[in-house]
């Protein structure tokens, strides 16, 4: 049971939450879990949407007072064409069929993960007494990336006579907004407009064209019917509508073929590439797609599945994050992680830092060809980092958006936006890690190495000597309740790491191909007294170190300060984001999410497990946990220090975040980077999985209660099964050549047919 997902509430805040939670994507396509026929009650409130990843308008910033390099525009998300509609009437009175609780004599809904569609069954009885059974399922298809398919089953049990169905595909759609919550609140709803709608033979066409980008979508469909029907197709000013009547005496069965295409990806002649995919897929069936879903993802779980025995929900919960992160990974140059994913509207479909920290370390260490992806989408925004890096005085270096999707900043608000000049060193990290896991010469000197160059000069042009330590001002690190500040220590340990590497890669590519790396160097400017400088900078880095608590500040200022009184705050003022002008926050000691505890999870060498443990002491008393973003951080971090009751209970907080709605918002999309986070909270946490220089290593331990757990990690070609239970650590090559890991700080050798066991230590 652990692989379906199952929601049958039918109240008004349970449907909202429930079409995210059923929202059904493949990384370019998105589509809600919106009901097809609408909901029963009109008042209740619906965010019908279809998304396609990176599709997205331009819309002017309002500025009271706009100051210089300030963004003129931002993207959105365009909530696209609405391919859903399919009503259902029957009996000569037309009676609509919708779902109330009075009218169910049975319904089960539900999310299979390891076939990869959604499926409702209903046993249904009208207000008159008419009863039918209907079964509705949908995918988006994993190998036909444009391809989303509704299919529609009706059996009379008790009535015969007149049904008709009605199906639209609408292109007068817009964007859902919350002028009372920050995360959901830009405007600009209406962003499409109709621009060709029509028929051609059996194809149904809606085109619609952003007002600013000028990009356009279309969506073709085409309808397949089996029973006697009569099909009735037309075309309106935005919309289109096929209507078709039958005699219900036995089964009768619709499958809806819906084809999204758009011109980032498409050329031009988008209504004819819709119409000859179409009829490339002419052969196929519902249960020939459901068999490539189904062969999909057996390959994708038996790379990426995590196993919790005797515990279900979790288990629940485990694989249906890891699912809506593959359901949301964008798979070419135009797209990314959303912070909600491709399940609706929630930050304007904007990608993050979240992707570097948070998802692609799943993806690293599961399916690497996908962080490949992720990773070749941020080289395709190079140059918008480098005018953005102009645009804020620097002379060289790279300067990546804190929020986008087309590559420039969409964050008006500079404190927590465009001053987190971390996410240069974030990107940078995901590239060195990369390396680290894949030993890819060739991609370093391809892309990451000019990735790491730039984001190393932008250290040099925003960083400055003082006593003989490089410091770095006027920065805002991970925690937005504490802003513009100097010596950040997350941003600078992370610059640090950067530069370092940055130094690093310039020797590996002369070591590896001297003549086309010179030819680089040449091209980009980079010289061997240049890199003297990166290096001398970072063994020079400041890192704030406090003697008396032991601690690593948050930065130069921040223990000066008073801190927050969480004991007379009341708990309906949290999030505090949404009760407390930011400068109020500012003046305080209170963080938004983990930060100086985040660095010191992604570079823990950089300091000692004392320096380490206290730190955790010291932030976790006065961190909110405002942020999706934290609790798995403080996860990992009370396993690192030996706090495994607090581990679990911090990990607990993120596994069914979205599932049990525990932040109460799951309505506007899903929290991608917590769902990443979960899955690092059980690998990097409890198993102690590391990635350095020095290769792959595990510490594992089990939670109090569980019996057993396992994993798998694919590392430089090979796939590696963990399992941990009983009092036995289990490692097991499936795939690839011998390799040498560390366990417990020891070496093992790993190879093919043999399984290395060693006790558990605890």
């Amino acid at each position: 049971m652990s692989w379906r997902i199952s929601g049958n509430g039918l109240s008004a805040d349970t449907l909202l939450n429930l079409e995210s939670i059923f929202a059904l994507g493949n990384g370019y396509l998105g589509v809600r879990g919106n009901f097809e026929e609408g909901y029963a009650d009109s008042e209740i409130q619906s965010i019908r949407g279809t998304y396609l990843n990176a599709f997205h308008d331009v819309i002017r910033i309002p500025y009271g007072e706009k100051l210089f390099a300030f963004p003129d525009t931002q993207q959105k998300l365009v909530n696209g064409i609405d391919a859903q509609d399919v009503r259902i009437y029957i009996g000569e009175d037309e009676e609509l069929v919708t779902f109330t609780e009075e009218s169910l004599l049975s319904y089960e809904r539900i999310l299979h993960l390891d076939k990869g569609y959604s499926e409702r069954r209903v046993h249904w009885k009208s207000p008159t007494g008419k009863e039918l059974q209907l079964r509705f399922r949908r995918l988006v298809s994993f190998t036909h990336k444009e391809l989303f398919v509704i299919d529609i089953h009706i059996e009379p049990v008790n009535f015969t006579g007149r049904i008709k169905l009605v199906s639209r595909v609408n292109g007068d759609v817009s964007n859902y907004s919350n002028p009372n919550d920050p995360r959901v609140a830009a405007g600009h709803s209406k962003l499409l407009s109709v621009v060709a709608c029509g028929v051609q033979g059996e194809y149904l066409y809606v085109e619609d064209e952003t007002s600013i980008s000028a990009l356009r979508t279309c969506c073709v469909t085409r309808h397949h019917w089996e029973g006697n029907w009569q099909v009735h197709t037309q075309s309106g000013a935005t919309e289109g509508t096929v209507t078709a009547t039958a005699e219900l005496y036995e089964p009768l069965h619709l499958t809806k073929w819906n084809i999204y295409t758009d011109t980032l990806r498409h050329e031009e002649r988008l209504v004819e590439q819709g119409i000859e995919l179409q009829r490339a897929l002419q052969g196929l069936s519902m249960d020939d797609l459901l068999t490539e879903q189904k062969v999909y993802l057996q390959d994708f779980w038996k790379r990426s599945d995590v196993v919790i025995e005797n515990d279900q929900l979790l288990q629940e919960g485990i694989r249906f994050n890891l699912y809506q992160l593959l359901q949301s990974a964008g798979q070419d140059e135009h797209s990314n992680i959303s912070a909600k994913g491709l399940s609706g509207e929630g930050y304007e479909g904007h990608y993050f830092w979240d992707t570097e920290i948070y998802m692609l370390p799943v993806f690293l260490m599961t399916s690497p060809k996908r962080a490949r992806q992720l990773l070749l989408y941020r080289y395709s925004k190079l140059e918008q980092a480098r005018n953005r890096a102009k645009e804020m005085g620097h002379a060289r270096g790279a300067l990546f958006p804190w929020r986008t999707i087309a590559g420039t900043e969409c964050s008006s608000f500079f404190p927590s936006g465009t001053a987190q000049y971390h996410i240069s060193a974030d990107v940078a990290y995901s590239y060195i890690q990369y390396y680290l896991a894949e030993e890819d010469r060739e991609f370093l000197l391809n892309y990451g190495a000019e990735v790491l160059f730039e984001t190393a000069r932008l250290w040099m042009e925003i960083g400055h000597y003082h006593e003989g330590q490089f410091h770095i001002d006027e920065v805002t690190g991970p925690d937005e309740y504490t802003c513009l500040v100097n010596n950040n220590y997350y941003t600078n340990v992370m610059a640090r790491h950067n530069l370092k590497w940055a130094a690093l890669s310039f020797e590996i590519l002369q070591c590896y191909q001297d003549q086309v790396a010179q030819q680089l160097f040449f091209q980009l400017g980079v010289t061997p007294e240049e890199v003297t400088l990166w290096r001398q900078a970072s063994e020079a880095m400041l890192l704030p170190y406090d003697q008396e608590l032991g601690i690593n500040p948050q930065d130069d200022t921040f223990l000066r300060k008073a801190v927050w009184d969480f004991k007379n705050t009341p708990k309906d003022q949290y999030p505090l984001l949404l009760h407390y002008h930011p400068l109020t926050l500012y003046r305080y000691q209170v963080c938004k999410q983990a930060d100086t505890l985040l660095a010191h999870f992604l570079l823990e060498d950089e300091q000692t497990e004392e320096t380490i443990r206290h730190s955790y002491d010291y932030y976790e008393a006065i961190t909110t946990h405002d942020s999706s973003l934290s609790s798995c951080i403080f996860s990992i971090m009370a396993s690192k220090v030996g706090y495994h009751d607090k581990a679990y209970e911090y990990f607990i907080e993120t596994a069914r975040l979205d599932l049990d709605n525990t932040h109460g918002n799951t309505k506007d999309g899903l929290h991608m980077a917590n769902m990443g986070g979960t899955w690092m909270a059980i690998v990097f946490g409890f198993a102690g999985t590391r990635l350095k220089e020095s290769g792959l290593s595990l510490s594992p331990a089990i939670p109090a209660g569980w019996t057993k757990y396992a994993f798998r990690l694919t590392f430089r070609g090979r796939l590696i099964a963990v399992t941990i239970g009983g009092k036995d650590v289990e490692l097991e090559l499936l795939e690839g050549d011998a390799l040498t890991l560390t366990l417990y700080g020891q070496p093992v050798e790993l190879y093919p047919e043999h399984i290395a066991r060693q006790l558990l230590i605890q």
